[in-house]
Order: structure tokens, then C-alpha cells, then sequence
């Protein structure tokens, strides 16, 4: 018998799609179901083999559901949960993959508080600039990170199905509150995206923005790729976490004002000394080795 029976989907997308792949591959799944609240995506997940049949609602999608993947942007989540809510039943398992977690939290507990222990928040650290069920792959979590953010209230044996659904997908899985999850990724997840996406916004707006992406490069792909992410899901995240954001927003704003400082002043050795404690701090990190803290 697989782990998980009957799986629902909520957003066949990337993730949700990846997610169901994952667990074929891994023999956890007996089917799958999707729902969403465009029909086409559906249709096609379902050409595809991601899924195996579409939800005429949620009353059908839980029919029997052993456990439920929230894959649809943040924006949404509040919106889901109040629509499914009337047809969960007790020792159904739902989780979610949501980039943040206390606006997600707050949404349980406004909408699924009558099941609790069965609804366990979680955040896949993985993705990819292109969306959509196309882009789904069952290696997508291959020894990447998640996160889960239990709740007080939640039994032991939802969060060790959660756990145990990601550890099929070839994930590793650790654990923190949501209000330091959400701290962490804005300063090495959100804060990138918004510099992404600003500083391509601010090329494609120049009068002269034909010249300057035909020259543009490597450098220039590298730092830009995630600006390819989903717009409205970006939106959702920036929004559902823009107190930690805007903390973090003001920090680096106050490095650059560091280094435009040093640049006006020609000081060569300062802004070596940040480029080399940058260097070495990135190298460190890319070869899995601690990373020291700069004088």
C-alpha cells in the first residue's frame, strides 16, 4: 500500500506538479487528483499523466483524500481554505508550499481551526524561473530543502506524513517556527527576487533598453534569471511578508549607500575589502563550509 492513497493538488503547477511527480516516481501515490480555478491548466496536467483526474469541486477532490498539497500562491490560500473547509474531514492531512508562512498560519487558523491537528504549513525550497505544469519534473526536490512550520496544535502523526510525503520526493526536511522562517527567506530569498525584478524594470524602461539587453551577458543572466519567476506569485509573497521585507530592503539599501560612498571616494581598498568578504563568504557557502563572520 503507498503512503499517501488518494492525493489532492491545489494549483498544478510547477510545484504541485513536481510534487505529484515526485511521488510517482517514489511508488507513495495511488492517484491524484487536481483542482484549481482555471479548467485549461487542469486538462493539461491531466494530457500530461501529472494527474489523474479533475476535482468537480471540493466536496469531490476530498472524497477519500488521505492528504492535501496547497500549491497555489499565498494570495490565495485564505480564499482555498475557507472554500474547502466545509468538506474536510478529521485525519485528512493538508499541507501547504507556500514561500511564506504566518500570513498562511493566520489563514488555518481563520478557516480550518475545527482541524488542526491535521493541518501541518511547509515550504519546499526549491523552484525554477519557468511556471506552469510544463515545467514540472519529479527531480525537482532532489536533495533540496524543506521547511516545515507545525503548528502547536497539530498530532504527531500529520507532521510525520508530511515529512515522510517530501522524504519521498528525495527532499531533506527540517523544522522552525514561522516567524523565523519568514525573517531567514527575506533576507536570502524575497530580497533577491525584488532586486531581480527592479533592476530589469528599470532597464526595460530606459529609452535606450534595446541597446543595453544586447549587450548584456552572463553576469547579467545570472543575477537576472529568477526575474523570470511568476509575477503574481512574487506579488503574494512580497506583500504576505513586507514587514521582514522592508527590514531587510532598508539594510541593503544602507550597504549600497557604503559602497556608492567608497566608489565616489575612490577608495580602491574599500571596496576590495567588501568585495573580497563577499567572494569569500559566497565560496564558503557554495562548498557547504561555515561561513565566518567579517571584522
Amino acid at each position: 500500500m503507498p503512503l499517501i492513497g488518494k492525493l489532492v493538488v491545489c494549483g498544478v503547477g510547477l510545484i504541485g506538479g513536481s510534487f505529484a511527480l515526485a511521488l510517482r516516481r517514489a511508488g507513495a501515490v495511488g492517484r491524484v487528483a487536481g483542482i484549481g480555478r482555471s479548467r485549461a491548466p487542469l486538462e493539461r496536467a491531466l494530457a500530461l499523466g501529472v494527474i489523474d483526474e479533475i476535482a468537480a469541486g471540493w466536496a469531490d477532490a476530498l472524497d477519500g483524500a488521505d492528504l492535501v498539497l496547497l500549491a497555489a500562491p499565498v494570495g490565495q490560500m485564505d480564499a482555498i481554505m475557507a472554500a474547502m473547509a466545509p468538506h474536510l474531514r478529521s485525519g485528512t492531512v493538508v499541507t501547504d508550499a507556500g514561500s511564506t508562512k504566518r500570513d498562511v498560519v493566520d489563514a488555518i487558523y481563520r478557516n480550518l481551526d475545527a482541524q488542526l491537528p491535521w493541518v501541518v504549513p511547509a515550504h519546499p525550497i526549491a523552484g525554477a524561473e519557468k511556471s506552469g505544469v510544463e515545467a514540472a519534473f519529479a527531480g525537482l526536490y532532489d536533495k533540496r530543502r524543506v521547511v516545515l512550520t507545525p503548528l502547536p496544535e497539530n498530532a504527531p502523526q500529520a507532521v510525520d506524513k508530511v515529512r515522510a510525503a517530501w522524504i519521498a520526493c528525495g527532499a531533506a526536511v527540517s523544522a522552525t517556527s514561522p516567524q523565523e522562517h519568514d525573517r531567514v527567506f527575506a533576507a536570502v530569498s524575497h530580497l533577491p527576487h525584488l532586486l531581480a525584478f527592479g533592476l530589469v524594470d528599470d532597464l526595460a524602461r530606459r529609452p535606450n533598453a534595446e541597446l543595453l539587453f544586447s549587450h548584456a551577458a552572463g553576469g547579467f543572466r545570472d543575477f537576472t534569471r529568477i526575474a523570470g519567476s511568476h509575477p503574481e506569485m512574487w506579488r503574494d509573497i512580497c506583500l504576505a511578508n513586507a514587514g521582514a521585507l522592508l527590514a531587510e530592503l532598508d539594510q541593503y539599501v544602507a550597504e549600497l549607500a557604503q559602497l556608492r560612498a567608497l566608489l565616489a571616494a575612490g577608495d580602491g581598498a574599500g571596496l576590495e575589502a567588501v568585495f573580497d568578504n563577499a567572494r569569500r563568504a559566497r565560496n564558503a557557502w557554495a562548498a557547504g563550509l561555515p561561513i565566518q563572520t567579517a571584522e
